[in-house]
């Protein structure tokens, strides 16, 4: 994809500057004035900026780090915070206050790795937070995609506010293929309604969800949106009255929020 985008890129690139190169590329205020000349120049400035790209991906943290500490402060590139720390216990506690600052986790990277993307193993590791939970009733179901298609895989979730179950969050991932087929064979018999692709449930099954945060959100019926959003458990060892409340999820954002 990213090959893609660049090849495009320099189609339109030529189409629209390079064929049409005396008039956006010269002039007569312009230090180029020959549209051969200036197409030339765009090449070598392309060429020179990838070569730096490069380089500087590939070279050590390390030396990175060294040459972007020389940037002014105010400039665009700004450094993350370094973690100086003795033991992992250290560590530790500097990441227990990571929700507070507004992170996930820390980063842990090796000192002569290369800039990578994705989620490349071996030198660089986010230890993340340890997620929020909420044990939540599913109300609705719907059928998943691909390999998915004949099961039920997607899920709506509510809370408790007084007698009435509230719908706060969807969730897709987090069960076994053999907890995906059980879920799915109850849905068909125990379905209430249907509304198109989605079928609304007898509310039985609770279900523990994780998430990484969460904030107000007027859109919602409840009032509250969660990041990343999953199931960790299927609680069997619950009754649906014992799933928590909307009061529950509040509180959570008035801590964490």
């Amino acid at each position: 994809e990213a090959y893609t985008t660049w090849l495009t890129g320099m189609g339109l690139l030529t189409l629209i500057y390079y064929l049409r190169s005396d008039a956006y590329l010269v002039g007569v205020e312009k230090w180029v004035t020959e549209p051969s000349q200036a197409i030339w120049v765009s090449l070598g400035l392309i060429a020179g900026s990838l070569a730096l790209y490069e380089g500087l991906i590939r070279s050590p943290l390390a030396r990175r780090t060294a040459l972007f500490a020389a940037l002014p402060d105010t400039g665009p590139l700004r450094l993350s915070q370094e973690l100086v720390f003795e033991t992992w216990v250290d560590l530790a506690g500097t990441r227990a206050g990571a929700r507070a600052a507004g992170t996930e986790g820390v980063m842990i990277k090796r000192q002569d790795s290369a800039y990578g993307v994705g989620r490349k193993k071996g030198d660089w590791w986010k230890w993340k937070l340890d997620p929020l939970t909420i044990d939540a009733v599913m109300i609705y179901a719907q059928a998943g995609h691909g390999r998915r298609a004949t099961l039920y895989s997607d899920f709506t979730f509510a809370l408790w506010q007084g007698e009435d179950l509230v719908p706060f969050t969807k969730a897709y991932s987090g069960l076994t293929d053999a907890e995906l087929a059980e879920i799915s064979k109850w849905v068909r018999k125990n379905t209430l309604q249907r509304f198109g692709p989605v079928r609304q449930v007898t509310p039985h099954h609770v279900f523990e969800i994780a998430f990484e945060g969460l904030h107000e959100s007027p859109r919602h019926k409840s009032g509250v949106a969660l990041r990343f959003p999953r199931m960790r458990r299927w609680r069997h060892d619950k009754v649906v009255q014992q799933a928590n409340t909307l009061d529950d999820l509040k509180e959570m954002l008035s801590r964490y929020g």
